[in-house]
């Protein structure tokens, strides 16, 4: 219990600071650094060819996205490919097939990481440390400054407001009035174009595609140099100290005590601390070897377990206060955070409970898959935290978990904004905001609202479009999976190593894990087939792409409207009743919709 609260406080106190860090990043405010930073950020900027003060509206920003994701997903593919006869192969590794290497390339380019391979004897250093840790490094990112595209389209006014505000503290007062006189005539030229609603202030007569949502190319690099980066380098030295591995030997050959049964065994070892790392601290998941962070070399100690934890949590938990800061709604960030702690607390609650506590627990067989030397306690905290995150690093193998900690784990994934994935979390929670917000709006009668902008048809088609995606995506496959396996004269697609419904959840996980871009698995089922790697892939895709994109749109299409002025007969949002009424709609819409399949 102690070890629960000092994580939860720690994730908070450290969270709080690196929140408000984050928010002037992402608000490309003068802060200490920019000289250093500047230095590192101009060349990568040549290299692209862009302008990073460039402004764009979200089908550029969404576009530029989805091709920086295509430019990395097709080397990185190639790497796996062909890492067989490539540098820095000390262990000889051989390429992977093309169906193994597409699934990995999407796993990881979708910040999920989930594998159907075994890290350290399928890939090569040269694989791990650009394929592998370089997309666990600016996936994520990307991620977080599509979040901040969002918020920008939510709160454009505030933002520019605050924008302004900061800049004029840091600026010379000469360079500040000219700056406000520029603002102001071309506040003048749009009212007299007819573009601006002098009542409301609101550009009320643009398209969607216009609205400023910012740069893509600068925001990514700003988050990944000055963020991203440091923190990644600093839990490096961290586990590194606690004996993680970093190195780019390929290890020693030992010999086993019982060398009748082998004569020698090789151990790999490797840059492994700068990939767990980025795995923890980037809401990836994986690992450099198959048993991850059960396996003794990449997790050794008590302390580097409590590292790996804390890292699971803490950018998440950054992000919900950077929301805060970005936007100058506090209470917004409070409602978020609130909501997402609850939720937080009950599962992870209930996962140590099961584990360690429970009737169940006091069955032998629940420890096999964890190790006795982190504990029952810490095996369920971890299980709870990395599936409440779209992490999936596992210290302990969750197919051996007792029954219904599965049902804590699957239910996790499906609601997919407990903390969620680094932005992607927050994003989430959006589309039950909205949602929430729609309905809540029809129960009382009112217009449904948020933000003092009206909730229409257009934005709700869109919405129902990612709950439907949800249930399609998972269980779609898992039923293909099922019914062919069951017919003899079919080869045996679902690759379940458990008969009945324990290998139903199996298959069902996979399908879950893949679209909450979790990445974590049930053990033992044959997953590296062309099957499991194509449909994963489809999954993986569908999970992260809309969810990102979609909330956007949305966003961009409700900055365009006329913003009433909240008052008395607003809906009101930032309260605990809207809470409670969310969290409601967040268990109906993802944990009782999937009631059948989890019975």
């Amino acid at each position: 219990m102690t070890e629960i609260l000092l994580l939860f406080a720690l994730a908070i106190a450290l969270g709080w600071p690196l929140g408000r860090y984050l928010a002037a990043v992402a608000r490309g405010a003068p802060m200490p650094g920019d000289r250093v930073f500047g230095w590192i950020e101009r060349p990568i900027y040549r290299l692209l060819g862009v302008d990073p003060v460039s402004r764009m509206g979200w089908r550029g920003y969404a576009g530029a996205f989805l091709w920086s994701n295509l430019a990395l997903a097709v080397p990185v593919w190639l790497i796996f490919m062909n890492q067989g006869w490539l540098p820095l192969n000390p262990n000889h590794v051989p390429g992977m097939s093309w169906d193994l290497a597409l699934h990995t390339m999407v796993s990881f380019l979708t910040n999920t990481n989930q594998q159907h391979y075994a890290g350290q004897a399928q890939l090569s250093h040269l694989a791990q440390m650009t394929g592998i840790v370089g997309l666990q490094v600016v996936t994520p990112m990307m991620g977080l400054c599509v979040l901040v595209a969002t918020l920008r389209g939510f709160f454009g006014s505030e933002r520019d407001g605050m924008m302004r505000t900061e800049a004029a503290k840091a600026a010379k007062v000469a360079e500040v009035v000219e700056v406000v006189e520029v603002v102001e005539e071309a506040r003048e030229a749009e009212e007299k174009a007819g573009k601006r609603d002098t009542a409301t202030g609101d550009v009320a007569t643009r398209d969607a595609a216009t609205v400023d949502v910012g740069n893509f190319w600068g925001d990514v690099t700003r988050v990944t140099v000055r963020f991203m980066l440091p923190l990644c380098l600093l839990w490096a030295l961290l586990l590194t100290v606690q004996g993680v591995p970093s190195t780019l030997q390929g290890g020693p050959v030992a010999v086993p005590v019982d060398a009748a049964a082998r004569a020698e065994q090789k151990i790999p070892l490797g840059p492994v601390a700068a990939m767990v790392a980025a795995k923890q601290l980037g809401t990836n998941g994986g690992g450099w070897y198959g048993p991850n962070s059960a396996m003794p070399l990449e997790n050794p100690t008590p302390f580097s377990n409590f590292l790996e934890m804390l890292a699971l949590v803490l950018i998440p938990v950054a992000v919900v206060f950077m929301v805060g800061a970005f936007t100058g709604r506090k209470k917004l960030a409070g409602l978020i955070f609130g909501c997402m702690l609850s939720m937080s607390l009950l599962s992870a609650g209930a996962s140590v409970w099961l584990e360690g506590y429970s009737a169940a627990a006091g069955d032998i067989a629940v420890m096999e898959g964890k190790e006795v030397r982190l504990g029952a306690d810490t095996s369920a905290l971890w299980a709870a935290l990395t599936t409440q995150t779209s992490n999936g690093s596992v210290n302990m193998m969750h197919d051996s978990a007792a029954p219904l900690s599965g049902v804590v784990m699957l239910s996790n994934m499906l609601v997919n904004a407990i903390w969620g994935g680094i932005g992607t979390g927050v994003q989430q929670f959006l589309v039950y905001l909205l949602l929430t917000a729609f309905l809540a709006g029809l129960m009382t009668g009112r217009t449904p609202e948020l933000f003092g902008r009206k909730i229409e048809a257009p934005e709700i088609r869109l919405l129902a479009v990612l709950v439907i995606v949800q249930p399609l995506a998972i269980l779609l496959p898992t039923a293909c999976a099922l019914a062919i396996s069951s017919f003899p004269s079919f080869p045996s697609l679902a690759g379940t190593s458990n008969p009945g419904f324990h290998g139903v959840t199996q298959v069902f996980y996979e399908y879950v894990s893949a679209f909450a871009n979790n990445g974590s698995g049930f053990g033992g089922l044959g997953n590296n087939t062309a099957w499991w790697n194509l449909t994963c892939s489809a999954a993986l895709i569908l999970g992260r792409y809309p969810g990102l994109i979609v909330p956007l749109a949305i966003a961009a299409m409700l900055a365009v409207k006329r913003k009433t002025p909240e008052g008395a007969n607003s809906q009101q949002v930032e309260t605990p009743t809207f809470a409670l009424t969310l969290i409601a709609v967040i268990a109906i819409l993802t944990v009782l919709q999937f009631t059948p399949v989890l019975v």
